[in-house]
């Protein structure tokens, strides 16, 4: 089978500013990157893109999977909808996910080992999706924020997507079970706040529940991340060990130095909050929420000036933040709060690669890494907002595979 020759691009490669180049891919791998001449074979397929843009493929590095307008059902976290109907919800955003450009996606939280399962059934064949980090269970005490979606009284056994775990001991269990269900990273609830009742005051876990929770996961070869929204709690987390602190509510200067030493993620999220006070302005619930969004709008210019290693991703499949619009929080980075738009590429594509533990391997163009790619109409690093038309991905490639392929109909302008 021969080559896939994509002359005169403008190349994103992930890390650097635009440039021209040529790039050769051979089976699922990148074979060169240069700006000078190729030489094609007799079985070569080559394409002329004309300046338009090749980027690595991006990553979701908050996804949750089975969420469908989740939270205006009234029913129970995880048990709005019987779990084979919910793995088809799931395999519907994973798909969605990579149609929009997302070539990877990490576990936030998911019901009944559902992204473990569909890791293996697109590892099978049986389903076409992105490269999945599966999650975990929101795991945290009774009575946590997700807990509460119950009452007591109702007495359900049947285990939706909370898994309780009150005391160290019970805790180790746990992450146990999470890793036996497939999870490579584990959500803990540590605090309230970020859009789900209470403040980021509010802790859920105690100390030692998260020191048991991180040091089990590394005992187990996987990851945690926390659900964190004061200061406190985000640098306690950072010195514990998890890996992706989300939301960081409460991040300030000594968050930054201590992030930068520890070499943790943060995923601000910023987008749900942001249109939760679009969609319901001046009610208490989405007021509580606009002095922790300027606080981080403010903040987060400066965290990245720093290089602390940002991702993307947020709570996409919550009622009025829908599948399919992540690229909405992007533009929100960079045309509201000013991060560059490079920038914010870098982190939904080389940081979020290597917070899959990818980084050698995808995430950015270069010789010798997978194929994992897209073409893009325009140029996201000068407008940021090509990336919410799914017409402008002309082409998406997986491993070299081609997912989308519009590289026939291109016309040199």
């Amino acid at each position: 089978m021969g080559r896939l020759i994509l002359l005169d691009a403008n190349l994103l490669d992930g890390d650097k500013p635009a440039r021209k180049a040529n790039i050769v891919i051979a089976g699922n791998r990148i074979e060169t990157v240069t700006d000078g001449p190729i030489g094609s074979q007799a079985d070569d397929r080559v394409v002329m893109l004309a300046g338009r843009t090749v980027m690595p493929g991006m990553v979701q590095a908050h996804f949750h999977a089975a969420y469908w307008n989740t939270g205006s059902s009234g029913r129970p976290l995880g048990l709005e909808v019987h779990p084979s109907h919910a793995a088809l919800r799931a395999a519907s955003n994973f798909r969605t996910a990579l149609d929009c450009g997302f070539t990877g996606t990490i576990g936030a939280g998911s019901p009944h080992a559902i992204d473990a399962s569909m890791k293996l059934a697109i590892a099978e064949g049986a389903l076409v999706g992105p490269r999945i980090m599966a999650g975990s269970r929101d795991v945290s005490s009774t009575g946590h924020s997700g807990d509460v979606s119950y009452p007591a009284w109702m007495k359900i056994g049947a285990a939706g997507g909370v898994h309780i775990a009150d005391g160290p001991e019970a805790m180790r269990h746990a992450i146990r079970e999470e890793a036996k269900n497939g999870a490579e990273i584990v959500k803990l609830f540590v605090t309230r706040g970020h859009g789900t009742g209470g403040t980021g005051d509010d802790w859920d876990l105690a100390p030692e529940e998260v020191e048991m929770a991180v040091r089990t996961a590394k005992e187990r070869g996987i990851k945690t991340r926390a659900h964190v929204s004061n200061r406190d709690a985000v640098l306690f987390c950072i010195d514990t060990g998890v890996h992706i602190i989300d939301h960081g509510d409460g991040f300030d200067d000594r968050c930054i130095e201590r992030i930068l030493k520890a070499g943790a993620y943060l995923t601000p999220s910023l987008w749900f909050p942001k249109r939760m006070m679009q969609i319901a302005p001046g009610i208490p619930y989405t007021e509580a929420m606009k002095p922790d969004f300027d606080a981080m709008a403010s903040i987060l210019p400066k965290a990245n000036a720093a290089g602390v290693k940002l991702l993307t991703g947020d709570d996409f499949g919550a009622a009025g933040v829908d599948h399919g619009t992540y690229a909405e929080e992007l533009i929100l980075y960079a045309n509201e709060i000013g991060i560059p738009a490079l920038d914010v590429i870098r982190w939904a594509t080389k940081h979020g690669a290597e917070a899959m533990g990818l980084g050698a391997q995808t995430g950015t163009i270069e010789p010798g890494k997978l194929a994992d790619l897209l073409v893009v109409e325009g140029d996201p690093s000068a407008d940021i907002t090509v990336l919410r038309d799914r017409t402008k991905l002309r082409a998406i490639l997986l491993g070299g595979v081609a997912i989308k392929d519009e590289l026939a109909s291109l016309r040199a302008d």
